[in-house]
C-alpha cells in the first residue's frame, strides 16, 4: 500500500509547487507571467534553450509548454521538435565522437546505468521509452551514442518520441492561453515528467529484480 501511495504524494507534492504562489498572490502574478512570456519568449530563444538541454539541466517540459502558449500548438510544436531534436543530435555526436569519459562528465555514472538497464531490455527503443523523463532522456541519448548506434536508427524513435511530446506540451500551453489557466498548465508540464520517471523506475527495479532472482537460482 505504501508504494502506491508514496508516488501519489509525491506528485501532489511537484503539482503545488507551481499553483501555491498563483493562489496566495492571485492575478498579480500570472500577469506578470503571461507578460514576461509573450515580451521575451521568441521561436529562436526556445530552441536555443532546448538545444544545449544536454549540456545544462532545463526543463524542457516547461519551455515546450511556454512554447504552446506564446507561438501556438503548431508553431510551437514545430519549434520544441526542433530544439529538442538538435539538443539530442548534439549530445549522440558528441557521446559517439569522445565515448564514456565525456557522458560520464555529462550525465554521471549511475544515470548511465539507469539507461543501460533499460537499453540491455529495450534495445533502441530506450530512446522512446526515456525520452520524457528528465535525467534519463539525456543519459539514454548518452549511451545510445557510446555504441556507436547508427544515426538510421537513432533517429526514427528520436523523432517519433520529440514529436508527440513537443505537441502534447504545446496544447497544454495552447489551452492554458485560452483558458487562462496557467498555473494548471505549468503544474502539467512539470508532473508530467514525474510521472513518466515513475513508470521507467517501476520497469527499471523489475529489471533489477528478475536479474536478482535468476542470480539466485543459478546459485
Amino acid at each position: 500500500m505504501r508504494d502506491i501511495w508514496r508516488p501519489i504524494v509525491l506528485i501532489g507534492l511537484v503539482m503545488l509547487v507551481p499553483i501555491v504562489p498563483f493562489v496566495v498572490f492571485g492575478d498579480a502574478l500570472e500577469a506578470w507571467v503571461q507578460r514576461t512570456i509573450e515580451e521575451q519568449v521568441s521561436g529562436w530563444l526556445i530552441i536555443l534553450i532546448l538545444s544545449i538541454d544536454i549540456l545544462l539541466p532545463i526543463p524542457s517540459s516547461v519551455v515546450c509548454t511556454m512554447a504552446g502558449w506564446k507561438l501556438g500548438p503548431l508553431a510551437g510544436s514545430l519549434v520544441s521538435l526542433v530544439g529538442m531534436t538538435a539538443g539530442a543530435v548534439l549530445g549522440f555526436a558528441l557521446a559517439r565522437r569522445w565515448g564514456t569519459p565525456l557522458a560520464r562528465r555529462l550525465s554521471g555514472e549511475q544515470d548511465l546505468q539507469r539507461a543501460r538497464q533499460i537499453n540491455d531490455r529495450f534495445g533502441p527503443g530506450v530512446i522512446l521509452i526515456t525520452r520524457g523523463v528528465p535525467v534519463l532522456a539525456e543519459a539514454s541519448v548518452l549511451l545510445v551514442g557510446i555504441h556507436q548506434l547508427s544515426w538510421r536508427r537513432f533517429l526514427p524513435p528520436l523523432l517519433a518520441a520529440n514529436a508527440l511530446l513537443s505537441a502534447g506540451y504545446s496544447l497544454i500551453g495552447y489551452y492554458a492561453r485560452e483558458t487562462r489557466g496557467l498555473s494548471l498548465a505549468l503544474a502539467a508540464s512539470i508532473a508530467i515528467p514525474v510521472i513518466l520517471a515513475l513508470v521507467v523506475r517501476q520497469l527499471y527495479q523489475r529489471k533489477v529484480h528478475r536479474q536478482g532472482n535468476s542470480h539466485d537460482r543459478l546459485e
